[in-house]
């Protein structure tokens, strides 16, 4: 999904320290406005009615130590961008509310059967392909690396980065249909190296080579 707009709690979301970044803004004067803001709210309009539905305070790590920064709504977002002006200002409204559409959208299609089973038998694939990239492990190992274990994580990557997924819980059904196919694809060519006496580096080229053929071929978008 869009990194502008993502879930926390089963909510659309952004967050202070990308919309300062995407809209020139000072991180610590956003925030100085932000609870100005919030605080307008609650003392007018009250906690369940006002600002607890729009701002949440949050914080990020940076270097080892943590900040403050908030989390909003749409709402929350509309209120805080509503006087930036200029042309990047229009562009970055406009981007992210296409976002938070997507986000929603993405909600209530997670809410469905056809979601719920999809990922369902999607976890059946990732199980398969966790079992063949282990022989693979074990395969390398026997070939001399001294990272094989680093494997599961850099097949995931591909099969991710291929269908266009950042986190899987926030994949549309048409994008875990994708990676289930990536998935599938990944299980045939690593037993197909193995089976051939491939390199385990080899291996990893075949299987990038064949996925990104069958990405151009799907017009699949990759992240």
């Amino acid at each position: 999904m869009n990194e502008l707009v993502y879930l926390k709690n089963d909510e659309a979301v952004c967050d202070s320290l990308h919309v300062a970044e995407k809209f020139g803004k000072r991180h610590d004067k956003l925030i100085a406005e932000i609870r100005r803001m919030y605080g307008e709210l609650i003392g007018k309009r009250g906690v369940q009615n006002g600002g607890a539905k729009f701002f949440f305070e949050s914080t990020y790590e940076n270097r080892g130590k943590r900040y403050p920064m908030f989390l909003m709504t749409r709402d929350g977002f509309s209120l805080l961008v509503m006087g930036f002006t200029g042309k990047e200002a229009l562009e970055w409204k406009l981007q992210y509310i296409r976002a938070f559409n997507q986000m929603e959208n993405f909600i209530r299609e997670k809410s469905t059967q056809m979601w719920i089973e999809t990922r369902k038998a999607g976890k059946l694939t990732r199980k398969a392909e966790t079992d063949t990239i282990q022989k693979l492990v074990e395969y390398a190992k026997g070939q001399g690396s001294s990272h094989a274990e680093m494997l599961y994580m850099t097949y995931s990557r591909l099969a991710n980065k291929m269908a266009g997924i950042n986190k899987r819980d926030e994949a549309t059904v048409m994008q875990l249909n994708n990676l289930s196919l990536m998935e599938n694809i990944i299980l045939h060519e690593v037993d197909l190296g193995i089976m051939q006496g491939k390199h385990y580096q080899g291996i990893y080229r075949d299987c990038k080579k064949r996925l990104e053929a069958v990405k151009d071929l799907a017009y699949l978008e990759a992240v």
